[in-house]
Formats: C-alpha cells, structure tokens, sequence
C-alpha cells in the first residue's frame, strides 16, 4: 500500500496491463456477430417461403400455430421496414418452397392441413401480381427444398407420405419442367440449401427420423459429393434438420433447427475448401422452421418456431465484425 502511495502511476500502469489483458480475451476475437432488426409487421409464424429480389425480401405463407397464412410482406433491406403486399392466392399452406429468378419470386408444393400440395405460382414485385404457373410435376409434397441456378429453378426431395430423393428443373421462359437425374443423396425431408455463384449446396434433414449426413453440390448439370456432415475430419458434427441455410460472402451457413433438441448452432462452409467452422450462435432463441434472406451484402434470419411458439423476430447475420460488439 505504501508502494502504491508512493507510486501512483504503478497503480494506473498495473489497471491499463488489466483492462487489456481482458479485452484480448479469446472469446472478443471471434468474428460473427447477430443484430436484431425490425420486428416482422405480420402474424408470428414457422414454415414460410423467402425469397430476394434485388435489396428487397419477400416472405410468402407459413403457420402461425392456428392457422395456414397467404399473405405476401416485403422487406427493404436498406431502410429496415415491413410492407404488405398482394395476398398469395393460392391455397393457404406451409412447408412450401421458394426462389427468385430475373427479379421475379416464385413458390410451390407445401401442405395445408389436409392435403399435399403441387401448385406452382410466380410473384411479380414490378405489378405486386401473381400469375398461377405449370404445375410441379414430381408428387404433391411438403417439406421439399427449391433454389435457382443459372436461370432455372429446382425442387427436390420433400414429403409426400414418405420421404424422397427426386428433382425437378423449371425453366420459367416456356413454363416447363422436366425431371432430372443423378442425385446421390439419401431420401429426406426437412433438408437445408444455400447457393454460392450459382452452385447449390444441399445436406442435412432426416429420412424416417434419422438425421442424413450427406452433402452434395449441384451447378445445374453435375452433382458432387462433397465431405460428409459427420466426417471424422470435423471438429463436430452438423446434426441439424429443419434449420435454414444461407449466403453471405462466398460463404454458406447453416443455422438453428434441431439437434434432438431446438438448437442456436451456426455453421460456416468455405466451398474452396469443402471445410465447415463453427461460428457465434444464433442470438435468438432457439427454433426450426426458420426462414431467411441473402442480399449481396447482409444476410438474416426470422420467423420459426419452438414447440407451439411462433416467433416474428428479425436478426442480421454480420460475419465480419466482432461478436458482441456494440450496434
């Protein structure tokens, strides 16, 4: 103490070594970090179709633990704000699924409460109209996955009273599809997709409550198997179904869902590498049945549910800035 009277700046040197001990703990340097946006305007709900259109989202359909949805929301990424658009016409449903190609959304198949489903309907942002289109042609199914590569939609694997491992390509030019052939993988449903310069990358889901482990790629002619989920080369296994995948960066991720039980898990996969890391859990509760947006330059994921809990949160994904840092 007497040291300390005497020397006070010893006591300031001592404090400042502390202070920046402390902040270079491990846990500051991880990269990642979750930021709450607006509050969804619509009814809470799990099991919607997203899709992106230009800096613009779109949420379509969905349940929200009463009843099956039709509304249609915009969100505008740049300004953070809800717009509700034109109603879905279609049959009211969840477990659909959804992409975009040359600025125009499209949804099909799903479930709504009785029956599978097949329609396929097209979303003009530029009228706010939708326009029925060609019917799927693979079985009415729920559960499925769909995306857009090189100007053309896909939709595969899914639920139509047992679990499947078909695909499906739409040309949107003559309102055709055409059945495809090749794909490895296992019967699932419930699986998760992201696309990376136009490269789709699929995995996860359960076939007869058994999680599957296969992960393949497809650039609109080859699929290609990829590391499995459960490689004994991976720091932990990607045991996830019901999640939701996304892009950001060149990078895909797959984030919430379940793990036998609800999880908040976030996965990073380089396809330069075929290599995954774990980064900063979703900062949300846990959930399955989420829904996403990948714009350019920012991703986020909403909605879902736990149990009989719908959820209308909204969190931006932000991998290059430190975790928890301030907003």
């Amino acid at each position: 103490m007497k040291l300390i009277k005497k020397y006070p700046s010893i006591l300031m040197l001592f404090i400042a070594i502390l202070f920046v001990s402390c902040n270079n703990d491990d846990d500051s340097d991880e990269y990642g970090n979750w930021v709450e946006s607006s509050t969804f305007d619509g009814d809470s709900r799990g099991n919607a179709v997203s899709f992106t259109i230009g800096n613009k989202g779109y949420l379509v359909t969905g349940y929200n633990g009463d009843d099956y949805l039709s509304d249609t929301w915009e969100y505008n990424s740049d300004d953070d704000y809800w717009v509700k658009k034109a109603d879905f016409p279609g049959i009211a449903r969840s477990g659909a699924v959804g992409f975009a190609i040359d600025g125009k959304g499209y949804i099909g198949t799903g479930y709504d409460g009785s029956d599978e489903l097949s329609d396929f309907w097209e979303y003009d942002p530029s009228t706010n109209q939708w326009t029925q289109k060609a019917n799927f042609i693979g079985s009415p199914r729920y559960g499925a996955i769909g995306f857009a590569v090189n100007g053309s939609g896909y939709i595969g694997t899914g639920y139509d009273g047992s679990e499947q491992k078909d695909f499906y390509k739409y040309n949107p030019t003559t309102d055709a599809w055409e059945q495809l052939v090749g794909f490895g993988g296992e019967k699932r449903q419930n699986a998760s997709v992201f696309v990376i310069n136009d490269v789709a990358y699929i995995g996860t889901g359960t076939n007869d409550g058994a999680i599957e482990y296969d992960f393949y790629s497809f650039d609109g002619t080859t699929w290609t198997k990829l590391t499995d989920l459960d490689d004994d080369d991976l720091d932990e296994d990607i045991i996830f179904s019901s999640s939701i995948g996304f892009a950001l960066n060149g990078k895909g991720y797959f984030a919430t869902g379940l793990q036998g039980a609800l999880t908040t898990q976030c996965m990073e996969y380089d396809p330069a590498t075929d290599t995954w890391d774990e980064r900063p859990n979703f900062e949300g509760s846990a959930r399955q049945d989420a829904s996403s947006f990948s714009f350019d330059d920012k991703a986020y994921v909403l909605m879902g549910r736990s149990s009989n809990y719908y959820f209308d949160d909204v969190w931006e994904f932000r991998p290059n800035e430190l975790e928890d840092e301030d907003d």
